[in-house]
């Protein structure tokens, strides 16, 4: 049977009116979302970093299931053969029918949010920029092989920041060095705190900063044979330390150098560090660990099972420490044990004058909240609606 023209022209008067709806939903859903979202967050989502920006693939699928939540369910409803359903065409439909692409629009909108989500959009904002009151301090640690000898007599506050190589075996020197270091900065508010290891050569493990927590992350990682410990280069460390302290502008920069050796290898001759650390304004505080006389080495375990320990001789030089600190109004100190570590390392901090400086703080922020939430939601929502109020068939 062929249509009239009067409905064939009615027909596709449904047909556009059924599109502007669609279209209409759409462009409705997409003005909340972006109340929602762009206005308090606009400048934030425009600035973000995806940060697995592959996941923005999935937005391709946005129209195709668009189009199958709409026009292709239409392929999906149940026909039963008859010899005319023009009747049927021509009666009445209530507005729970013309209105029943609404669903599929929400879907695929709300698709397109947890896609985004999915990419894990970040923002980083400017460094907010502070003033704060403190210092700036270079801490220097010596990582060489002399470190393996055990300290004695470890203060209680000390112990949660105290890590061993095994059980049931004496803390090392440079597990009390860490500890000491560690519990240094957990008591800093505003103080801005670089570290350098050394052993035959001298590293940077971290610049001046004011994150804390990322600092002592890394000084807990540190442990002996990271860096090759044949040598112990004094010089150099502190040459390295003066770099950090040359462009800044706080009034106290302080360099505290924590060594057990002699220095007897890199570039830099020491006393010619100190003279770099004096023209840029640094005091040097050497901090030297043991007193010179014969020290216990942990050698492994015998065949009970029981520890093994060796007595070595590590050579020092006090008169070059009392030097550097001389040329550059710092202050020596000898930290034979644990206890007097702790006490010198605070020591150095009380004589230390406050000074002001700017603080560069670096925000970082998950913005996958303000898509996932509404994305959510919209999905509530188009269940919602095809449960209870818009159907498919009249």
């Amino acid at each position: 049977m062929i249509p009239s023209q009067p409905e064939t022209q009615q027909s596709q008067h449904r047909a556009l009116w059924r599109l502007s709806r669609i279209v209409l939903t759409l462009f409705v859903v997409l003005l909340v979302v972006a109340a929602v979202t762009l206005i308090p967050y606009g400048a934030q989502l425009r600035n973000a970093q995806y940060m697995r920006p592959w996941a923005l693939g999935g937005l391709v699928l946005v129209p195709i299931l668009l189009w199958r939540c709409t026009y292709g369910e239409d392929r999906r409803t149940v026909r039963v053969r008859v010899g005319t359903i023009s009747a049927m065409v021509m009666g009445p439909r209530g507005w729970r029918v013309a209105y029943r692409d609404v669903p599929g629009a929400i879907r695929s909108i709300a698709f397109g949010l947890l896609v985004l989500a999915l990419a894990r959009p970040v923002d980083t904002t400017r460094p907010e920029t502070t003033e704060e009151s403190g210092i700036d301090v270079m801490l220097v640690l010596d990582l060489s092989g002399s470190m393996s000898a055990v300290m004695e007599n470890v203060p209680d506050d000390l112990k949660p920041h105290v890590t061993l190589p095994e059980p049931g075996i004496p803390p090392r020197r440079v597990d009390i060095a860490k500890a000491v270091v560690r519990d240094f900065i957990s008591r800093r508010k505003s103080d801005r705190i670089g570290v350098i290891v050394f052993g035959k050569s001298a590293f940077v493990l971290s610049p001046q900063t004011l994150d804390y927590q990322l600092l002592d992350q890394l000084v807990a990682r540190m442990e002996l044979k990271i860096i090759d410990e044949s040598g112990t280069a004094i010089g150099d460390a502190l040459g390295a330390a003066v770099a950090r302290l040359r462009h800044s502008s706080a009034k106290s920069k302080t360099v505290i150098l924590l060594t057990d050796g002699e220095n007897n290898s890199g570039a830099i001759a020491p006393i010619y560090a100190a003279e770099l650390a004096a023209k840029v304004g640094a005091k040097v505080y050497p901090i030297q660990i043991g007193d010179g006389s014969e020290a216990l080495v942990y050698a492994g375990r015998d065949l009970l099972g029981q520890p093994h320990f060796d007595k070595q001789n590590f050579p020092i030089n006090p008169e070059l420490l009392k030097e550097l600190a001389k040329k550059t109004g710092g202050t020596m100190y000898v930290a034979s044990d644990a206890k007097a570590l702790q006490a010198s390392f605070h020591d150095v901090l009380d004589k230390l004058e406050k000074s002001r400086f700017e603080a560069g703080i670096a925000r970082f922020e998950e913005l996958f909240p303000i898509l996932l939430l509404p994305g959510v939601l919209l999905l509530a929502i188009e269940a919602l609606l095809r449960a209870f109020f818009l159907r498919r068939f009249p």
